[in-house]
This record gives structure tokens, C-alpha cells and sequence, in this order.
């Protein structure tokens, strides 16, 4: 950054040519003589602009990130006895806007939530902060997370506050510096939803999905053997494991799967073969947690890539940097030892991790969610239309006020149900908890699709345009779905929840 010099407004004002423009932003003064030809707006517009103050014309157009990006290269000084009347954030920092972090984060009291908590959740954002840029640019780009990149989050613990509480935390460093044995189911909620707080939907998943439901198989049901091999490979980010469930032809009735598991004629290995769609982080996994039909019922196998295992991208709605894939098992050898759990008894493997996949998958909507409410809030309070601003009309405060208070219901009902978690031993959990989330994974998604019609309707035709201001909403509206879907979709949420709730009913229960 040039050395910063203080000049008057009259000064600058002089400045006003396109061989001589400079302008004022917030407070201080920029050169944009040599940048006016690189404006992606063209110069036209900064000429028109130069020697003005352009705060407002600046935070009507550009998302802050662009004067933090250009600021080291074209500031040259600031306004006498003028402070900068806009907040620029550090890495780490939690937002003041309303409703732009759950409530205790707010100022509130919470039954639940402690200082820990804090510090993990500051320490986690200031981590993403830093590899943000990253994240647009994969995002944007499609391209897959580096090995360099996803050891960096293995190492900083980034990886394993995604997997929930265990044992296999024990030595590993955590972010905020979090002993392993305090790290809690909280902990991980505000994991799932700082990540979805990024804003890059696919490069989210791609660090995040695959192994979180494809290793809790094998910690949970794995050989001793396999599990001092492969958890530490995956939490360290050396390798990377997805879930390989869904096919063309089954879906959320895994029951109907086509791929087989034969076992050899000396017993020692299976053969399998079949295909699999639709694999978050299938592209790139050096692992693969797979189902398969052996002639005992559903199996679940631990599969090391090979070259008889092809994986094809798949295009989806988000970006290809979440490695979504077609994958095709031809004639796979696999020891009979990968076996997870027994054979024949994979349904239930398969079922273990369902409560707590569905779960955190709340956790990532809300996250997703409430940042999509911040950026409302934001554009409401800085655009301006027919000389007010958007908040000053009745209809956009009435917009804002629906989805506050449909994601903060949001919100308790999942901050009960980890309260219940943290406290339920898994058994107690699978029969309480199975109806609950289900319901209110049905409710949140139902919230994102509500929350994404208004947000539309909020920016306009920024919401429908991939950069810019409304960057952030349009990768939402486009991708809210997947919560709706993966995981169980919303019919099949909305009815197992009332199924459950049916089997504690009262037979004696009349009006």
C-alpha cells in the first residue's frame, strides 16, 4: 500500500478526469486513474464518479469484499477529520447484524451454550474466513479442493469437528484449542453451520460431507484393525472416504439396491459389482463406504479405490467441486475382513447414522439459512428505491419478520433436540429422537425453500445473477434442495415423523 497521505474534499475534487480519478469511499480517498480501464463496469462510470464521494454508489453496487481486495493497491490517504463510518470485519469476528447469529450470540441467555462454545465458534469462522477466497474460487471454478488444502483443515482439527464426539477425537487439536473430551454435540452444530456460512454450497460439501457420513460406519462397526488405519488417515486429511449408498434405482428405499457382493470360493474375499449415483465426494475419495447385496441381505464393505472402481462427475445444481459422482464397481476384490458389522446386517449400519446425518443437516440448513437473513438485512438497510431505503417499506420489513421468526422456531427445536442428544445414551436417542428430527428436518428444509422466495424478491435480479451482491442467494435458491432431499426427503420425513409418533400412542385416547 502506497504511503497514506490526508487531503481535504476540495483537494480531491480536482481529481476528476480519466487520466486523473480519484474518489472517496467511507472516509478515504482512492487512485483508480490506472484501474478505470480494469472496471468491470468500464471507466465510463468512475469518470462520471471522480473527484465525489461514492460511498453510497459503491455499496449499491460492490460487496464489501471488493474494497477490501483492491484497497491495498489504489488507497492513497483520507479525508481530514472524516472516520470511517463502516465496519470492516476481521476473520473471526461475530456479526451485530439482527438475527445474523443464533441468539445467544446475540446477547442472550442460553441454557445451553457456554463460553467454550464461543471461542470454538470465533476460532472456527476465523479459519474459514482465511480460506473464503479459496472457497469462491473453487466454487466458481468447480475444481476440487487440494490435497494441501484438506490436510490444512485436517490439521487445524477443521475435519474432525464434523463427525460429532468420540474417542477417535482423543490427541487431535481442535480449533479454540477445545480439549477433545469437552467438544460436544453443540460444538458440532456450530461446526455444520459455520461451514454452510461460507456461501459456497458445493466447496462446502467437498470438505465437509463425504467423510461425515462415510466414516462414522467405520469407527462404528469396523474391525480394530481397520479403524487404527483409516479414521486417522481421513481426520488428518491424507485421505479422503465417501458413503455409497444410492443408485438409479433405489433411493431412499435401500432395500431395492442391484449392487452385489459374492463371496469367493475360498471365503476370503468378496467380489462386487454394481453402480452407485449421485456419491457426494465420490470424484476424488480414496474410500468408499459401500452397500452391497450378498447373499445373506444388505452388506455394508469398506472399498479401497482401484482401477476396477471408475468414478464419472456428475453436474448438479451446485458446483462440481463437491466431487459428485457415477461410480462403477466391475468385479472388485475386497477382503471379507471389510466387512462392516456382520453380513446380511447392513440395514442397520445403514440406519445407525441416519438420526445423526439428518441432524446435521439441520444444522447446516439454519447455518445457510440465517446468513441468507444477514444479507437481507445488509441490502435492506443499504439499497435504496424510489428515495427510501428497502427498509423503510412495510412489505420488505414484513418479508424480513417471516423469516426471522421461522428459522429462530427453527432454531430452539434443533438446540432442544442436541440438548437431548448430549444427553440420551444412542439407544435411548434411536427411539426418542428418530421422530423429532425427522419432523424437524421437514420443517427446516420447508423454511429454506420460504426464506429463499423472499430473499428473491428482496435483491431482485441480483438474486438470480452468480457474482455481485446477491452472490450469496443465488447460489442458495439454487441449491436449498439438496437438504430437502438428501439425507430423506421431505415426504418421507413428514411421514416417518408422525409414524413414530404413532407408536407411543395412547390406546385409550378419545376426544
Amino acid at each position: 500500500m502506497p504511503e497514506l497521505k490526508v487531503f481535504t474534499r476540495a483537494e480531491v475534487a480536482k481529481h476528476n478526469t480519466e487520466e486523473d480519478c480519484w474518489i472517496i469511499i467511507d472516509g478515504a480517498v482512492f487512485n483508480v486513474s490506472t484501474f478505470a480501464q480494469l472496471h468491470p463496469g468500464g471507466s465510463q462510470i468512475l469518470v462520471e464518479l471522480g473527484g465525489k464521494d461514492v460511498t453510497e454508489d459503491f455499496y449499491g453496487l460492490h460487496r464489501q469484499e471488493v474494497l477490501i481486495k483492491y484497497a491495498p493497491r489504489l488507497k492513497i490517504g483520507t479525508i481530514e477529520g472524516e472516520n470511517s463510518q463502516v465496519s470492516i470485519r476481521e476473520h473471526g469476528d461475530l456479526s451485530e447484524v439482527p438475527y445474523a447469529e443464533p441468539s445467544y450470540w446475540m446477547g442472550f441467555k442460553s441454557a445451553y451454550f457456554t463460553e467454550s462454545h464461543t471461542h470454538f465458534r470465533k476460532a472456527l469462522r476465523a479459519i474459514y474466513d482465511e480460506i473464503k477466497p479459496d472457497a469462491v474460487l473453487m466454487e466458481d471454478s468447480g475444481k476440487y479442493p487440494s490435497t494441501e488444502l484438506y490436510q490444512k483443515l485436517g490439521a487445524e482439527g477443521v475435519l474432525a469437528t464434523q463427525i460429532g464426539p468420540g474417542p477417535w477425537l482423543k490427541g487431535l487439536k481442535l480449533p479454540g484449542d477445545i480439549k477433545p473430551e469437552e467438544f460436544d454435540y453443540f460444538h458440532e452444530l456450530i461446526a455444520h453451520q459455520e461451514t454452510a456460512r461460507l456461501g459456497t454450497p458445493g466447496f462446502a460439501d467437498a470438505i465437509s460431507s463425504g467423510y461425515s457420513i462415510g466414516l462414522p460406519p467405520i469407527f462404528n462397526f469396523g474391525s480394530p484393525a481397520l479403524k487404527a488405519k483409516v479414521v486417522p488417515e481421513v481426520l488428518s486429511g491424507k485421505k479422503r472416504i465417501c458413503l455409497a449408498i444410492t443408485e438409479p434405482y433405489a433411493g431412499s428405499d435401500v432395500a431395492r439396491i442391484r449392487t452385489t457382493a459374492t463371496r469367493t470360493a475360498d471365503g476370503k474375499h468378496f467380489i462386487i459389482n454394481g453402480v452407485k449415483k449421485w456419491i457426494t465426494n465420490g470424484a476424488f475419495a480414496d474410500y468408499f463406504t459401500v452397500a452391497a447385496a450378498t447373499d445373506k441381505g444388505i452388506t455394508m464393505f469398506f472399498v479401497e479405490r482401484s482401477d476396477a472402481i471408475e468414478t464419472k462427475q456428475i453436474k448438479t445444481s451446485y458446483s462440481t467441486a463437491a466431487g459428485t459422482s457415477y461410480i462403477t464397481f466391475e468385479n472388485v476384490k475386497v477382503p471379507a475382513e471389510n466387512i462392516l458389522g456382520k453380513e446380511g446386517k447392513g440395514f442397520q449400519v445403514i440406519m445407525y447414522n441416519f438420526n445423526h446425518e439428518r441432524w446435521y443437516i439441520c444444522g447446516a440448513v439454519t447455518g445457510g439459512t440465517r446468513l441468507i437473513i444477514e444479507e437481507c438485512f445488509k441490502w435492506a438497510n443499504q439499497r435504496k428505491v424510489f428515495g427510501k431505503r428497502l427498509i423503510d417499506q412495510p412489505v420488505i420489513r414484513n418479508k424480513l419478520a417471516s423469516m426471522v421468526a421461522q428459522l429462530e422456531a427453527c432454531e430452539n427445536w434443533l438446540e432442544n433436540i442436541t440438548y437431548q442428544m448430549c444427553n440420551m445414551p444412542y439407544l435411548e436417542q434411536s427411539v426418542k429422537l428418530a421422530g423429532p428430527i425427522a419432523l424437524l428436518k421437514y420443517q427446516v428444509t420447508r423454511v429454506a425453500h420460504n426464506v429463499s422466495d423472499d430473499a428473491c424478491q428482496i435483491f431482485g435480479g441480483r438474486a438470480i445473477t452468480k457474482t455481485g451482491m446477491g452472490r450469496n442467494i443465488e447460489a442458495f435458491q439454487r441449491t436449498y434442495k439438496y437438504g430437502a432431499i438428501l439425507g430423506g426427503s421431505e415426504e418421507i420425513m413428514a411421514d416417518l415423523g408422525i409414524r413414530q409418533a404413532m407408536r407411543t400412542f395412547p390406546e385409550g385416547a378419545k376426544l
